[in-house]
């Protein structure tokens, strides 16, 4: 007979110093808030159209150029909204008239929906596969927008970005929501790398930041030009003027803007984006052998090159996930549910790297004695 879950106990030396191990928002580290609190009397409730808020929108700018490599000429865009408004956004002031998506999980079909909406496009080509795999671009001389997905946070499935050979003046553009700051990449590959802060940047949702090539600034610059019509707040040119000048068109979350700030300025401090994206393998390695070495569990992704190594899902045969997570969460360990559309037995964690590898040790064994405990 198992034991009743409401009665389970993990040992508190099983447990880990820090239980948040959602895909977003996600852990937001102590010494962050620290800052945002000793700061916060010159900066929140300041406009943000002066100094101190104008030198901050800067200072990430800067910062995700040097994070990322990014040659001299291109540029990083801020707007509000998030990565969802982002999708319309790039529906407006990116895509010229067909866009090809990639569809492997919840975020990247969402983008493809959006642009499949748009009056004023073509219907996309969508090249979908299974949850648990990702698809492969198909150069199409009538598209001129790749739309790939860096990590499908949905699924634990990560890609890796690549320019269709051939691909003429076509533009890629990549949702990097949940791997940037947490995943390599080559800015040769790509001209539009988008994101939301809540997730390898330690912040807070409803802001988007894109960092665009030269040649995705000429296509920005082509859509202002034509006559389509387009909203201001989702306009890419007036993003851009915005960006230019550290400010965004509307009133930002000034702490959001902070938090990412400082995410940044650790990053940088310990070591880059090779270091970020090497925390991140280390804790990933850590849930994806257990998995593999327990008979009552595996690694959802099948095909080790596509395993993400900032969001690891892994199913989970002969007991709920449901009880183990309520289980978790009594004891304090929270989010770690699945993605409820892909409707899996499964958990999903988060490894991004503001998640010390050893709290990803520390929850394997947590794991351990919890199914042991309500397994029949």
């Amino acid at each position: 007979m198992s034991t009743k879950p409401s009665t389970i106990r993990i040992p508190v030396e099983l447990l880990p110093a820090d239980g948040r191990f959602g895909c977003g928002p996600s852990k937001i580290r102590p010494e962050q808030l620290r800052v945002l609190t000793a700061q916060s009397a010159t900066l929140l409730g300041t406009s943000h159209r002066r100094e101190p808020v104008r030198q901050l929108v800067g200072s990430i700018r800067n910062g995700l150029k040097e994070l990322f490599n990014l040659p001299d000429d291109w540029e990083i865009v801020l707007g509000n909204g998030g990565s969802t408004v982002f999708w319309d956004v790039a529906t407006f002031g990116l895509i010229r008239s067909m866009s090809q998506h990639l569809v492997f999980g919840e975020f990247s079909s969402r983008f493809a929906t959006a642009t499949r909406s748009a009056p004023h496009l073509l219907d996309p080509q969508v090249i979908e596969s299974s949850f648990g795999d990702h698809p492969m671009p198909v150069t199409n001389p009538d598209v001129d927008a790749y739309c790939f997905t860096h990590n499908e946070t949905s699924t634990g499935v990560a890609m890796d970005l690549r320019r269709p050979a051939d691909s003429g003046d076509a533009i890629v553009i990549v949702d990097a929501t949940s791997a940037a700051g947490g995943l390599l990449w080559r800015p040769s590959e790509v001209d539009v790398y988008y994101f939301s802060p809540q997730k390898c940047f330690s912040s807070d949702g409803g802001l988007w930041v894109a960092a665009c090539s030269p040649r995705a600034v000429d296509r920005i610059e082509e859509l202002r030009q034509s006559a389509r019509w387009c909203p201001a707040s989702l306009d890419l040119g007036v993003a851009l003027d915005n960006s230019r000048s550290n400010q965004t068109l509307n009133t930002p979350a000034i702490a959001t803007l902070f938090l990412l700030s400082e995410q940044i300025k650790w990053m940088l401090d310990q070591g880059g984006l090779t270091w970020c994206a090497e925390r991140s393998r280390k804790s990933s390695n850590t849930l994806y052998s257990w998995a593999e070495s327990r008979t009552f569990a595996k690694p959802f992704v099948i095909d080790h090159s596509k395993r993400s190594s900032v969001v690891s899902t892994i199913d989970i045969e002969g007991v709920d996930v449901a009880l183990i997570n309520n289980v978790l969460r009594s004891n304090g360990i929270v989010d770690t549910e699945p993605y409820g559309k892909i409707g899996r037995n499964q958990l999903r964690i988060a490894t991004f790297p503001s998640i010390e590898p050893d709290d990803v040790e520390k929850l394997v064994r947590c794991l351990d004695y919890v199914i042991e405990r309500v397994s029949s």
